[in-house]
């Protein structure tokens, strides 16, 4: 896993740029703890930061194959899963490899197949080409979006990196956000394309872009496609589990020290049970890290979303798969600092979090760091063999809106609650969303003879896994490689989404319970306890001194009348929130606290210029 970032501008020799793609470069350096290269040519600059994971000594980047028509030059980050098999079929075809890594098939299957090469991928990446040959650059995404990857056009050419403070180390970028980046920033749906700052796209998901001469333009390589479904139950059942067995083995390989994130539920517990049995056959013992808070599994108290606590569940996996495992148990104050919620925003780039569980995430992935360099998650598997409680929730079904914008505003209220009645009322989210809604679902086929019920159902399924996962998988990756720690998703392999997105909701919930196909396929290697389990998300904090400490920060914010923030939130509700009884801090109010001094924070740390129009 890695950070990249580039630089082409074809009016100028950026060799005489050096100082600004050192600068471009070192603004990714947590992505990168192990190694840094530049490389500069004529009017293209890339540069790396590289966290080894294959092949330690061999895969320094960037990395580059001399031709007799030009230099091929890349810059990579992510895995490519098939990469031996990739390997074994280039050699067939004449090239020779100097190292082991994924990295240097990628470049060769570049000049065997041309831009036609991420079909023949299985992994999560964001690469750069710059093709001498034809003074082309050329930017791949993985097909579901799993590793980040933005870009800036400029008069000449156009900045690209990994993230946007990569992009924004570059002086021709501005730090600045207009009316309709500040709409994406709030509405919990990540439009493809979408970068949020003025003037950055983000390379879509299974999407290539070329940016020669002559300009730019792109092809969709991959996208969710409707077909029919003709597996019974048992042959779904059975796929489903070979194509985990297929993954997980994939997705274990590594040279360093890897592990399991394990929360209990069923998504985690089946990944970390599957990956213990393998390394079994092999000696080895499954590494596996839950987060706590203090004194939460004792004083645990059930709500409509966490019916009960993670640990005793975690435990019980730990228990039967044998593996090595250890909670991280994180307490209010850690939680609550400001500095941990500094990381967290200068990690994402936009105040765009989920409060503790954003901090919680951070703290949990740089306690894992000491340990392990390569961690499994089960993230997506809600999305893709339908989890969430809005799946099930009439209103969220019926409504020709995002359904867990339905859900959550019934629990956590309306964001825009800690925002100027001026700035909401300009924002107009109910227009943007609507709208976003309309686009998102327009172009969803559906099979002949489809019931009115299963359409819905595929058009919530494709929604989730275009719209919702994106904005968890890029909170995953920005909060893990923050600390330098890769995380794999496995449900995210785009062989299984297929799958599963064709399977009919009958089959997807076949016992009248979510995630039917994977409850089924894994019950085998599942505890009893975990089998049961009903769906509970990602832990939140109980404690009321979160609250407390929450409410102490803005009290210090609003002691500052002067400050940028208050251009966006209002002063009046900030204040009612930081003095209201903690008892009575539910929630809504909680998220609120959140928001504002995200914030501010934002606004001191990146000084991003904010247009109202």
């Amino acid at each position: 896993m890695c950070g990249i970032t580039g630089w082409i501008s074809y009016d100028r020799d950026l060799r005489t740029e050096t100082a600004t793609l050192d600068a471009m470069t070192e603004a990714m350096s947590c992505r990168g703890p192990d190694d840094s290269g530049t490389w500069a040519e004529g009017p293209a600059a890339l540069g790396h930061r590289r966290l080894a994971i294959i092949d330690l000594p061999g895969g320094r980047q960037p990395m580059s194959v001399t031709t007799p028509d030009g230099t091929v030059v890349l810059v990579y980050s992510g895995e490519t899963y098939n990469f031996t098999e990739l390997r074994r079929e280039l050699t067939d075809r004449g090239h020779r490899f100097t190292t082991d890594s994924d990295t240097e098939v990628v470049l060769h299957a570049y000049l065997e197949w041309g831009d036609a090469l991420p079909e023949r991928l299985n992994g999560m990446y964001a690469f750069a080409i710059w093709d001498g040959r034809q003074d082309k650059l050329v930017m791949i995404r993985d097909r579901m979006g799993i590793k980040p990857f933005y870009y800036y056009p400029t008069p000449d050419g156009v900045l690209f990196g990994s993230e946007p403070k990569a992009i924004l180390a570059n002086p021709l970028s501005r730090a600045r956000v207009r009316l309709g980046g500040l709409r994406e920033l709030f509405a919990m749906v990540k439009t493809p394309g979408h970068a949020v700052w003025d003037g950055m796209h983000e390379v879509e998901p299974g999407t290539v872009v070329t940016v020669d001469r002559q300009g730019s333009r792109r092809r969709v390589y991959w996208q969710l496609e409707t077909r029919p479904h003709t597996d019974d139950r048992d042959t779904s059942i059975a796929t489903v589990r070979s194509l985990l067995e297929d993954i997980v083995r994939r997705q274990l390989v590594a040279d360093v020290p890897r592990c399991t994130l394990l929360s209990g539920g069923l998504d985690s517990s089946a990944m970390t049970a599957l990956a213990a049995r393998q390394l079994a056959e092999h000696g080895e013992k499954v590494r596996s890290f839950a987060v706590d808070f203090v004194g939460q599994a004792d004083n645990f108290v059930a709500d409509e979303l966490r019916g009960t606590p993670d640990t005793p569940f975690v435990h019980d996996v730990a228990r039967s798969s044998g593996t090595d495992h250890q909670d991280i148990v994180l307490d209010a104050q850690a939680l609550a600092d400001l500095d941990v919620r500094a990381k967290v925003l200068r990690a994402r780039d936009l105040p765009m979090g989920f409060g503790d569980m954003d901090a919680s995430l951070y703290l949990l992935f740089q306690a894992i760091r000491g340990h392990s360099t390569v961690a499994l998650s089960g993230e997506s598997a809600d999305e893709v063999f339908g989890g969430y409680l809005q799946f099930f929730d009439e209103e969220a079904r019926r409504a020709d809106a995002f359904p867990w914008l339905v859900s959550f505003r019934r629990h956590f209220g309306d964001d825009a609650d800690v925002l100027r009645p001026d700035l909401t009322e300009a924002l107009d989210m109910e227009s943007y969303v609507s709208d976003s809604y309309r686009t998102a679902v327009a172009g969803i086929a559906r099979l002949d003879g489809e019931s009115d019920f299963e359409y819905r159902m595929r058009r919530i399924c494709h929604l989730h896994l275009t719209r919702f996962v994106r904005v968890l998988l890029d909170r995953k990756d920005r909060m893990s490689m923050a600390v330098g720690l890769e995380v794999r998703v496995p449900y995210c392999d785009h062989r299984l989404v297929e799958y599963v997105y064709n399977t009919p909701w009958s089959l997807k919930s076949f016992d009248g319970r979510e995630k039917s196909l994977l409850r089924e396929a894994t019950a085998d290697v599942l505890p009893q306890s975990v089998y049961d389990r009903v769906k509970s998300p990602y832990p939140s904090t109980q404690d009321p001194k979160y609250a407390l400490a929450l409410q102490e920060h803005a009290k210090d914010l609003l002691a500052r009348p002067s400050h940028p923030v208050f251009d966006l939130i209002d002063r009046d509700r900030l204040h009612r929130l930081a003095h209201r009884d903690t008892p009575q801090i539910a929630q809504a109010s909680r998220h609120g606290l959140e928001r504002a001094l995200d914030l501010a924070l934002w606004l001191d740390i990146y000084g991003p210029e904010v247009s109202l129009t």
